[in-house]
């Protein structure tokens, strides 16, 4: 039996594994900025549409697509075309603020 759309739709955290190889921090605490409508939001809190062939990971406001990794022959490839930017937090602060334009 074929799994729909929706019992496919994690948060982003199902991710991490796949994206801990190429991030030397915990890229689910990472803020991005969506390309699509601009807010503000932890990679742990995108939506992810996992399936055998990698992750899509959308915008949990606008349901933009924000990031597509795949893993092919052994190499992980990473479309972030949707995200205008990726922070990464520092340990111990508040990563969730914003950043200055």
């Amino acid at each position: 039996m074929t799994r729909s759309i929706d019992e496919r739709r994690l948060d982003g955290n199902a991710a991490a594994g796949l994206l801990a190889e190429l991030f030397a921090f915990d890229v689910t605490r990472a803020t991005t900025i969506c390309d699509g409508c601009e807010r503000p939001a932890m990679v742990g809190q995108l939506v992810l549409y996992a399936a055998e062939m990698g992750a899509v990971l959308r915008c949990p406001a606008c349901s933009h697509l924000m990031i597509c990794a795949t893993e092919v022959g052994g190499a992980v490839r990473l479309d972030m075309r949707g995200v205008r930017l990726l922070r990464a937090p520092q340990p111990d602060s508040d990563i969730l603020q914003r950043p200055s334009e």
